[in-house]
């Protein structure tokens, strides 16, 4: 079985709701090789979605650079940011978001639930199946007979949420159980992609 509760909670509380369980921290903070599992990962080469050509170190780094704000639009420089920092642009800093391009050089510009859907959710995805399958296969395997906690500082599972951020933790289990969301849209990856060298 595999849980998700909040990084936030301290750790007692969460054994004393699941005695023997193992808890797995999943975030940019994990201190082991469960970091891979997190969207700041980089580790290079992620194809963009609706970009042929063009790939990233990051999951959050093509969530991020696509982004389109009131007074800045898509920010490629963000696909090549190596160093799990500095990777979110902010409301604070860029203005109102209106939404995600669909594409480096897309005309379209998605709303927040229609990005998690065509970007976020299948580029995550992709990591998982291209990047990350061996831990995938680990913690499918080990779930079989012990109590999974994924820890997250998001615990949302709503994939329509229009506020909230979608936990990357419930993706990481939908995988494991075979229950990913909209498997369809896979097909704005592509995996021929070679890498696009900033310059």
């Amino acid at each position: 079985m595999i849980i998700i509760e909040s990084k936030r909670k301290k750790t007692e509380n969460i054994l004393k709701k699941y005695p023997n369980a193992i808890i797995a921290d999943v975030t940019s903070q994990a201190k082991d090789g469960l970091i891979k599992l997190s969207p700041f990962y980089p580790y290079g080469c992620i194809p963009i979605p609706f970009s042929k050509g063009y790939t990233a170190y990051s999951v959050e780094g093509i969530w991020q650079g696509l982004k389109v704000f009131e007074n800045e639009d898509i920010d490629t420089s963000v696909f090549y940011n190596d160093t799990m920092k500095g990777i979110k642009r902010t409301v604070r800093k860029h203005g109102r978001v209106l939404g995600h391009r669909k594409g480096v050089h897309g005309t379209e510009i998605l709303d927040y639930v229609e990005a998690k859907h065509q970007i976020y959710i299948p580029t995550y995805r992709w990591m998982l199946e291209h990047k990350a399958m061996d831990i995938i296969k680990r913690l499918r395997k080990a779930s079989e007979t012990t109590t999974i906690i994924l820890l997250d500082y998001n615990i949302c599972d709503d994939v329509d949420s229009e506020t909230k951020p979608l936990s990357h933790a419930y993706l990481v289990k939908a995988y494991a159980e075979g229950l990913y969301p909209f498997d369809d849209l896979s097909s704005s990856m592509t995996t021929d992609n070679k890498e696009y060298s900033h310059k």
